[in-house]
């Protein structure tokens, strides 16, 4: 079996929240976080942090994480992920086989959600991508544009990616399911390759979400259920909440 390595892109020029890979959360910035706790996952081969910042990749290095520059001209973390993934074979000499894209604004990440968005593209060769998804709490959260929702079929296949509330809850239905996309993304080597060749479809364009290139392409995006209470970070009223999430964190304990 081929390496299995993570990508966390990072760079400081959120459009929301400008310089937060690097934003404290008790004593550790938030790409930190993010790198030590993923690397944490015994199915990996090699965690990396891709950045076009100096300070990200300065830091990395300070603390034993291994930072790859990119250029700064991407727009979108896949293409920012597949320059780190082809610099990392060049160094090593040969092809890695899994890339798990790992969000730098996820800083609640654990090993075990690492492990669950993995285990569907070892038992299943045709899958060539996969998501996390977790239930959300509250309305409020659920109404919120920054939460990507995702509507599975019952396979557990991603329908559509959106940030309005869907599935809808005015028909008197009952109980809604609210789920969240938890950016958690395995992809097989050669097919965020093709991904990143792929040219931005209109829902893509329009719901601001990546995954639906896949989709309205014909493909299929797998979606994996996780309990794990996680938050990402895209205000600074979400990292306040993290950071009382994370007060007395277990995982902390081991890097911080």
């Amino acid at each position: 079996m081929g390496k299995t390595i993570a990508i966390i892109p990072a760079r400081m020029g959120s459009s929301r929240f400008p310089g937060k890979p690097l934003a404290d959360i008790h004593g550790v910035p938030m790409v930190g976080h993010v790198a030590f706790r993923t690397r944490m996952c015994e199915l990996l081969d090699e965690t990396l942090v891709a950045t076009c910042d100096q300070e990200i990749y300065d830091y990395c290095l300070s603390v034993g994480l291994k930072p790859i520059m990119t250029a700064d001209t991407h727009e979108r973390c896949t293409d920012r992920t597949s320059e780190a993934m082809l610099a990392y074979e060049a160094e090593i000499g040969e092809q890695v086989e899994t890339v798990v894209m790992v969000q730098g604004d996820e800083p609640m990440v654990t090993p075990e959600m690492i492990t669950q968005s993995l285990l569907p593209l070892r038992e299943d060769q045709d899958l060539q991508v996969v998501n996390l998804m977790a239930d959300m709490a509250t309305v409020e959260e659920f109404e919120d544009p920054n939460e990507v929702k995702v509507v599975v079929d019952l396979t557990g296949d991603a329908l559509y990616f959106s940030r309005e509330p869907v599935p809808s809850r005015k028909k008197g239905a009952g109980e809604v399911p609210m789920r969240k996309q938890v950016c958690i993304i395995p992809f097989r080597r050669d097919f965020l390759l093709r991904f990143n060749e792929m040219d931005e479809t209109p829902l893509e364009r329009i719901e601001s979400v990546d995954m639906m290139r896949i989709l309205e392409n014909g493909g299929r995006v797998r979606m994996v259920h996780t309990d794990a209470k996680s938050l990402s970070v895209d205000t600074q009223a979400d990292l306040e909440r993290v950071r009382e999430m994370m007060r007395g964190d277990p995982l902390m304990g081991k890097y911080a």
